[in-house]
Formats: C-alpha cells, structure tokens, sequence
C-alpha cells in the first residue's frame, strides 16, 4: 500500500532505506529534543570524545615527551589532520594545514597574498559575506594605508539573498588585487560557483581564496582541480571538532615558497625548528602558514571525527543532504502553507548547501518557541530560521516532527508570547 509522502510513516520508511543511519548512534543525542543546528555547532561524537580523552591521557602520562610521544604524538598533529582533511576540500595532503581560526587564518592569508602594486590594490568581497570576513579585510587593508571606503569593494546582491556569479565576475576589473569569497552563504545557503569563479579571476591575473566555513564536511570540494589559490574554514560545524576547534586552511602547491606574511616558529620546516635560529626556514607545505604553536586539546577530537568522515565518505554525505533537506523543503511547502513562511534557500542541488533557510517576519520569537518545544535551531537577524539536517546524525523522522511542531506553533500562535528580537548568542 502507497503511504504518503508527508506522513511519519514515510519518514520511517527513509530512515530503513539510509545508508547512513547507523552512524547517528557515534553521536550523542540529547533525549526529547531535535538539534536542527549543526551548520553552527556540530555536536559530540563518541570517538571525538575518546581522542579527546586519549590526548589527556598522554599529556598526563608523558609529559612534555607527548610531543613525540603516546596515542597521538603532538609535533606533527596539524600535518596529519591535514592530510586525513585533503580528501574533504580536493586537494593534496601537504596542501592542507589544521591551525588557527577563521579569522587568524585569514589574516594570514591575506597578509600573504594580497600585493597592491600600481592601480591594482582592491580586494573584491560581497555584501552577504560573514562579518568576520570584512573587519579582517579592513584590517588588513589599514595596514597597507588603504581606505577600506575605497579599496574594499563589496558585490551587491540583487534580493538581499543570493549571489550572481554574473555580477562578481563584472566586478573583477584591472583594479582588483585579490578576491574573498564564501563557498556557501551563510544565510541562505547558496552554493557559488568556485570552478567558473576562479577560471575568470585568473584569466584577469587575479588571486582567489575561498571561506568554507559553511561547506566543508557538508560538500564535496574539488580545491585542487579548480586551482583556488587558497581557502580557509572553520571545523566546529559540519566536522563536529567542537565549540572553537581548531581551524584549516588550504594553500595550492604552487605558492609554497611564498613567504607568510604573519611568520612564527611553526610554520618552520619540522627538521630545523629547534635549531632556534633568527632566519626562518619555512616548511615547503601548507604547514608555513601556521603561526603558533597548535592547540593540541582543541585539535584532538577531530582525530576522531575526521575518522567518521572517511568511513562515510564525503559523496554519501552529500548526496544524504540533498535528500533530506529536500524533503524538509517538501514538508513545509506542504504543511506550512500560507503561514507566512519563505523558502530563502536555492532549490537547484547544485546551488544548495547543507541547511534550509526559512524567511519570516516572527523568525526570532518562532526560534524562542521551537526551543521551548525541544527543537533547537539558529536564527540570523533579521528574519532567518536556519535549519540543518545532518546527514550523519538527523532521521528523517526528527525532520517530519520539526515541521509538525513549526506547524503547531503557528497555529496555536505560541511565538507571540515571545519578544521578537534575538538573544544574545543566537
């Protein structure tokens, strides 16, 4: 007998059919409640946990010789993250690092890469960018002496939610020195397109780097093939390395040998580092670009969930996200019709990152009621609910109730109990 596509009965029907519901059971699950937002914090896996718990173990056991010694010896553990990382973003082991942050490792890369020279001396972002990309971007060109005003030039979006490659490409003109951009937007969840992006950056002898923050883990990245000249994210999120994990960042072989333009003792090559010596002899890998000395116990649970990923494989991942957050777009256009609620997330796979944006005017007091109701999801000023099934952790059962409990809110008008403005962490 057919069951209906938008009964619980066809959601446990997907959850027998997944490949991938086995591995919800490495993660721990909070009982009576749905998280529906791990595009902003991936949640705890047990094997993070036990490499967490296995890197203590050395520190207590060995001392300062767990540096090169014990379960995961610490001097080369930013290379070998790395290396088990290359597979997530397409590139070469030695072209990927796990240090810093977000932020740190931009400045780093842009302290790199961005050379003003004549009349090219702008760097080209867009106006839908992460905050935390412009105040770098202006920061660092106040060190240069350039008005951000003036020499940051920010593509416009034509409705507020997506981006145009069309329009970025327009705006790579001969004054244009380097380029930032976001591989998926963080509020609507746009895929841009890197490939045709950094094909025309380069016909114009511009450099282009990419922030992942928002795909890696949740996409396949092919870096390496597309010959980006430099990318950086954050693992707290789809790689569940936990709150303020430590960073990556991915560098094109052919710009090793390029000086750092923020150097410290780590990014030194490993068989001189402790020769101590004034003049840097940088690592011939992506390894230059760390600064400082990696933190190990930030670093260690990505031992372990690095170890998920390639047991599920980053194309499974991806193609369980696909489905998923389409059938989440499927319930509400189905459920939540007329309620005021707009789909402000591409509907193309290939334009579609790993959550769902739900645009309306109540957003930040229906996040307040979802809470309430056991269902934690993410809320971006000014109208945003973000909702993100986790191919390795949600059921397409949870999916079905979120919508059922978005459904009863709306009805029942709970969110009006709320103010309608955000908490202070939202």
């Amino acid at each position: 007998m057919m069951v209906s596509t938008y009964t619980l009965d066809y959601a446990r029907q997907l959850d027998e059919k997944d490949t991938l519901h086995a591995f919800r059971d490495e993660f721990y699950l909070k009982p009576d409640s749905i998280y529906m937002d791990g595009n902003s914090l991936g949640l705890l896996s047990k094997r993070a946990e036990r490499t967490l718990l296995e890197s203590l173990a050395d520190w207590k056991e060995h001392g300062i010789d767990g540096w090169t010694q014990g379960k995961q010896p610490w001097f080369f553990l930013s290379e070998e993250l790395g290396a088990k990382m290359a597979h997530l973003v397409g590139a070469a082991s030695d072209e990927v690092i796990v240090t810093g942050s977000t932020t740190v490792n931009l400045h780093q890369l842009v302290a790199t890469f961005y050379k003003p020279v004549g009349t090219r001396t702008k760097i080209l972002a867009d106006e839908l960018t992460f905050p935390t990309d412009i105040y770098a971007l202006q920061s660092q060109l106040h060190t240069h002496g350039l008005d951000p005003q003036t020499h940051l030039v920010r593509v416009k979006s034509r409705d507020g939610r997506f981006l145009e490659e069309d329009d970025i490409i327009e705006a790579m003109t001969d004054e244009i020195a380097l380029i930032i951009l976001p591989t998926v937007l963080y509020r609507s969840g746009q895929i841009l397109d890197m490939k045709r992006l950094t094909e025309e950056a380069h016909k114009r002898g511009i450099m282009i780097g990419f922030d992942g923050c928002h795909s890696i883990g949740a996409i396949p990245h092919s870096f390496g093939e597309w010959d980006v000249d430099f990318a950086y994210w954050c693992n707290y999120k789809h790689l569940n390395g936990g709150p303020g994990a430590v960073g990556g960042l991915y560098v094109n072989r052919k710009h090793f040998g390029t000086m750092p333009g923020l150097a410290g003792w780590f990014g030194s090559s490993k068989e001189k580092q402790f020769d101590m010596e004034h003049t840097l002899t940088q690592a011939d890998s992506a390894g230059a670009y760390q600064i400082g000395t990696p933190n190990v116990l930030s670093c260690a649970p990505l031992i372990g969930s690095l170890e998920i990923f390639m047991e599920a494989g980053i194309d499974n991942i991806r193609g369980k996200s696909l489905k998923i957050n389409q059938y989440l777009i499927d319930l509400v256009e189905h459920e939540l019709k007329d309620m005021g609620f707009f789909i402000g997330t591409p509907r193309e796979d290939s334009r579609r990152g790993g959550h769902v944006s739900l645009e309306h005017k109540e957003a930040a007091r229906i996040c307040k009621a979802l809470k309430d109701n056991g269902v934690i999801p993410d809320f971006r000023a000014p109208n945003i609910i973000r909702l993100a099934p986790v191919a390795l952790y949600t059921s397409y059962a949870e999916v079905w109730e979120v919508v059922q409990i978005l459904k009863k809110i709306m009805t029942e008008k709970q969110y009006e109990k709320y103010k309608n403005e955000r908490e202070v962490v939202a």
